[in-house]
């Protein structure tokens, strides 16, 4: 207990070399951990070590060392992150859509359709371009989650308290235990039966605040695309987290 009392606080991240690039990994401690672990995440490519309360700062930055071309290779396998700018190709609903940039000054975002490519067409500064197209993906996304959860309030019989849209990294919704839903607005991206089955799973914890059989026989009742979504998003889903 002195020697934790005495001990230098962490940094919050270690810097690692490998030929000839530097990689940030951020350094978190955990008590309940009993060896040194190390992850990069596949949504933000964040390189991640996770210490016991007793490992020193420097046996972490000899691991992180020991592993750095393992870091390069998982980082160097990550899908390139896609901006929201002109020319950038972004998923709406799951269809590519070229981000286009018709005009500089202020206007209404819009979808186009020139032949068979669609188009997120945006008119602004190109500064605020990024700004504007994550602002439409998000109304966009709240529009979907709504008619989803009516459609679902309609057939169970029941409602939410409230709902709210985020960028989480780990979840892509959840229910709470006052009838609160959450959800990521990156569903917008994925295909309409991903978003549909998010929302059929936790509109059914409304009623089964649990995973037990009871529930999961509710979901398929409610929502027949179960298996097609989950394997969509353990397919696809960390790539949504590259857009943007």
């Amino acid at each position: 207990m002195i020697l934790a009392l005495l001990r230098r606080p962490d940094p919050d991240h270690l810097e690692v070399q490998h030929e000839g690039s530097s990689f940030r990994v951020a350094l978190r401690r955990r008590p309940t951990a009993r060896r040194i672990t190390l992850r990069v995440s596949a949504a933000t490519g964040e390189v991640v070590i996770t210490l016991p309360s007793r490992t020193a700062v420097n046996t972490a930055q000899r691991f992180a060392a020991t592993h750095s071309a393992w870091i390069a290779a998982r980082l160097a396998r990550l899908p390139a992150r896609v901006g929201f700018e002109p020319e950038a190709r972004v998923p709406l609903r799951g269809v590519p859509h070229r981000v286009r940039l018709r005009d500089t000054r202020s206007g209404a975002v819009r979808i186009e359709h020139d032949g068979e490519e669609a188009a997120i067409s945006v008119a602004c500064d190109p500064a605020h371009v990024a700004r504007r197209i994550r602002d439409f993906l998000v109304r966009e996304a709240r529009r979907d989650l709504l008619e989803a959860v009516e459609r679902y309030a309609e057939r169970l019989g029941e409602r939410p308290a409230r709902i709210t849209l985020r960028d989480t990294r780990s979840r892509w919704g959840s229910c709470t235990a006052r009838g609160e839903l959450n959800f990521s607005w990156r569903l917008i991206l994925a295909p309409p039966v991903v978003l549909d089955y998010l929302v059929a799973h936790e509109m059914a914890h409304l009623r089964e605040m649990n995973h037990s059989p009871r529930f999961w026989a509710l979901l398929h009742d409610l929502c027949p695309a179960v298996d097609t979504a989950e394997a969509w998003l353990k397919r696809s889903g960390a790539g949504l987290h590259r857009y943007g």
